[in-house]
């Protein structure tokens, strides 16, 4: 893992005289597990949306896949994948008409698709309900659809926006079998979560606080540096001496 798929150099997106992004500096190897942390109002969202493409930084520098935040949005979005905590599939069509549908967004082709909505229908065990509404899927099965269809056209990096929330700890669980398949095939996974247990499954945890990354390294460093047994503790450490209130 040597190669940096995202990188920032003090990264800063400003709405006035208010920072919600203050110079952020940070590297993500290629097919690591980082998980980017911080409370409501610490500025997560909003450097992710600059990440993703979909807002312009106010200054500073970063590269996603290899291309500049600032003059290649259109080439950052054909080579990342994104899954945020709202369901991100469409309810009124079936399991299958969503895997072609993204696919098509995604630009495979009709081969491609076919081959490979065979394929992730048989990986999720998904065959008998194929031609099911997506709506009327447990919650679970939704989640693990979704991150499935994200990565479908095999893309660089994938961001996962909270994915987990709301779904109970056994499929949460079955839902990181997925992101460590998809990580030793290359793909690097850039995750926020607010369930502290999951970020001791990343490789790196990042945590920011009021716009700026107070903390970065390895769950088992972090917790040596604060003296904590768990992340949890490390987490409120930290965002005890927030300011912020919301995003």
């Amino acid at each position: 893992m040597n190669e940096a798929t995202i990188s920032c150099n003090g990264l800063t997106k400003q709405f006035g005289d208010f920072k919600a992004v203050d110079h952020i500096t940070f590297e993500v190897k290629a097919g690591e597990i980082f998980g980017f942390l911080g409370a409501n109002g610490a500025g997560k969202t909003t450097a992710m949306r600059m990440l993703c493409g979909l807002s312009v930084p106010t200054s500073g520098q970063a590269r996603v896949a290899g291309f500049n935040v600032f003059k290649q949005a259109e080439e950052i979005k054909k080579n990342i994948g994104y899954m945020s905590q709202k369901f991100s599939l469409y309810e009124d069509l079936t399991v299958l008409e969503n895997i072609r549908f993204f696919g098509g967004i995604y630009g495979l082709s009709n081969k491609q698709l076919k081959e490979k909505s065979e394929d992730l229908i048989r990986q999720l065990g998904l065959q008998n309900v194929a031609g099911t509404l997506v709506g009327s899927l447990p919650l679970g099965w939704k989640q693990k659809l979704a991150f499935s269809v994200a990565v479908l056209h095999q893309p660089r990096i994938v961001f996962l926006d909270e994915p987990t929330g709301g779904v109970d700890p056994v499929t949460r669980r079955q839902f990181w079998d997925l992101i460590y398949d998809a990580a030793e095939r290359g793909v690097t996974i850039f995750v926020t979560t607010h369930y502290m247990d999951e970020a001791e499954y990343c490789n790196r945890v990042s945590i920011m606080v009021d716009g700026r990354i107070e903390a970065l390294d390895t769950p088992a460093n972090l917790k040596q540096q604060f003296s904590a047994g768990t992340m949890d503790e490390v987490f409120y450490q930290l965002a005890r001496g927030a300011q912020r209130k919301a995003d």
